[in-house]
């Protein structure tokens, strides 16, 4: 694959779907109900639909019910002092006093590009901060500042253990890149360091589908997983053997330590206990294209060159080539005016939620 997607493959009935508007309403209703302020609910539900709207369908809604256990269990601070130190004329550190990261990552964008105006590059680093979603959402805030985005974090949970080990303490950490492309939809890698992100892996367990071999494997004698109701079991495995593992160390490094946030067995299963504060660190750099040549020029140059590949001779059986953020543009579109799919088994969590929280249900249309 080419870019990171938690779509899953069509099984059963088509799902119900529910308008970008209405889900967004739903969200950011039941993080007002939860003791989020109105304002910020609005800013993460907005983020938490374009993951959805983009596809990557395990980093939207669907993370609602986790995302309100935390609070209501005082995991997370639903009113946050979030505060953004510069430390340099290209760099600086933002402290989330463990608000929502979407909040928390919305902030060091914004710092980002501002400060990459004046210096042409900037580096921020988030510490104290939450699972933000989607990495493609932060990396892409640079775009539309004819800037190019690099995000990743230390993921919220260790799934995957060091090459040749058996002990989890990596993270799938994501690595995100935006290019933008002047009028055409930018080029978007959002990708896990893993096979599968876990999201993925939550998403399988809910609706009760088969792993693929090669996604999972046994703690203990390193054999395959493809059956959810054993995904405790088991641990993720990287991409590209040693060299996603080796990825995966340099990220979480560069978004923890350097951060000064947790990493390694400091990193809290925020899957298995919605208490403690999970001191969740990301970093995300800007770099503005007109400090290297004029962005017209990058842009056709990039259009070209990217009309080459696509238009490259492909293999037997490969009815087209797809560049990384082609399905993210499509899907987007798509969804827009389709409305967003919301299988029967989210669903179901969903209005659970909502009679818990006292608010309305999510308004669904039929799928079929």
């Amino acid at each position: 694959m080419t870019e990171h997607t938690t779509e899953l493959p069509p099984q059963g009935p088509p799902p119900d779907r529910v308008g970008a508007a209405e889900l967004e309403r739903f969200i950011a209703g039941a993080l007002a109900a939860t003791g989020l302020p109105e304002a910020d609910a609005g800013t993460v539900a907005s983020l938490m639909v374009e993951a959805d709207l983009t596809g990557a369908d395990a980093h939207g809604v669907f993370r609602l019910p986790q995302y309100v256990e935390r609070i209501r269990a005082g995991g997370i601070n639903p009113n946050p002092s979030i505060d953004v130190r510069r430390t340099g004329s290209g760099t600086a550190v933002v402290d989330g006093d463990n608000g929502m990261g979407h909040l928390v990552m919305s902030r060091a964008a914004e710092m980002a590009v501002s400060m990459a105006r004046e210096a042409g590059i900037a580096w921020v680093a988030a510490r104290r901060s939450n699972h933000a979603g989607s990495a493609g959402l932060y990396a892409a805030m640079a775009v539309p500042h004819g800037m190019i985005g690099i995000y990743s974090a230390v993921a919220s949970a260790n799934h995957m253990a060091v090459w040749g080990g058996r002990e989890m303490l990596l993270g799938t950490n994501p690595l995100a890149v935006a290019i933008p492309c002047g009028d055409e939809p930018p080029i978007v890698l959002d990708m896990a360091t893993t096979a599968v992100s876990y999201g993925t892996i939550k998403n399988y367990v809910l609706q009760g589908r088969r792993f693929p071999e090669g996604w999972m494997v046994d703690r203990t004698d390193g054999t395959p997983i493809t059956d959810p109701a054993r995904a405790g079991d088991g641990m993720l495995l990287p991409i590209g053997g040693y060299k996603g593992s080796g990825l995966a160390l340099i990220l979480g490094l560069l978004a923890g330590p350097l951060s000064g946030a947790a990493f390694g067995r400091d990193v809290v299963d925020f899957n298995a206990d919605p208490v403690s504060e999970t001191n969740t660190g990301h970093f995300i750099l800007a770099l503005d294209i007109a400090r290297f040549i004029p962005p017209v020029v990058f842009y056709g140059e990039v259009n070209r060159h990217l009309a080459d590949l696509r238009a490259s001779e492909r293999l037997a059986g490969c009815s087209s080539i797809r560049l990384p953020g082609d399905r993210r543009a499509s899907r987007r579109a798509e969804r827009l005016a389709q409305g967003i799919p919301i299988p029967a088994p989210l669903l179901s969590r969903l209005n659970d939620l909502a009679a818990s929280l006292s608010i309305p249900p999510l308004a669904v249309r039929s799928g079929a």
